[in-house]
């Protein structure tokens, strides 16, 4: 996957194409995760972001930009079962930043932490990056090429990375903060505790 930017004198090759899909300005607000994917061969950081709220109608909505519908409403259900937050009576909106239509299951993790951060209106340390698939039973379960993805968020700053637990990787290799987690339970109290 190649990223173009238009500019006057024609089409330009993004360099960095995770910096142009990440915002400078979210810090402070509720809603917002970092994750670390893969698209074809190249890691990037997405910004995931959330809105959750009352339902002024009868059925409450659910609508997804750049995610598949059906993976987010199998995340809210893993999330209410496994996890005990109830979004019945809530709308909930999910887009992906920088209009990527994303198809990796590593990005579950962010998802599942923006979406509890605007129910909860509590605004994620935007220093911290997000990488896991989330299975039925609320288990944080592994990805592919997690190196590079933690290679991926170290470059651009961040200043720790939350990874499956089951991932064997070798901590010292980096200087960022590996923290493994094994339910979206434990991702989520150390999420909100900092």
């Amino acid at each position: 996957l190649a990223i173009y930017e238009m500019q006057g004198s024609g089409l330009r090759e993004v360099v960095n194409p995770s910096e142009l899909l990440l915002s400078k300005n979210n810090e402070g607000l509720s809603g917002v995760a970092i994750s670390a994917m893969i698209e074809g061969v190249r890691p990037f950081l997405i910004e995931v972001q959330a809105l959750v709220s009352t339902s002024a109608y009868g059925v409450p909505q659910r609508s997804a930009t750049g995610f598949d519908i059906r993976r987010m409403n199998m995340l809210l259900a893993v999330l209410e079962k496994r996890a005990g937050f109830k979004l019945p009576p809530k709308d909930v909106f999910l887009n992906i930043a920088g209009g990527m239509r994303v198809q990796d299951p590593a990005i579950d993790l962010a998802v599942l932490a923006a979406v509890l951060s605007s129910n909860m209106d509590i605004a994620l340390d935007a220093s911290t990056c997000l990488c896991g698939e989330v299975g039925l039973a609320g288990e944080v379960r592994s990805v592919n090429r997690i190196d590079q993805r933690i290679q991926e968020a170290q470059k651009l700053g961040f200043k720790r990375i939350l990874i499956p637990a089951e991932q064997k990787v070798d901590s010292k290799r980096f200087q960022i903060e590996i923290i493994p987690v094994k339910k979206v339970v434990d991702a989520f109290r150390l999420l909100i505790k900092s």
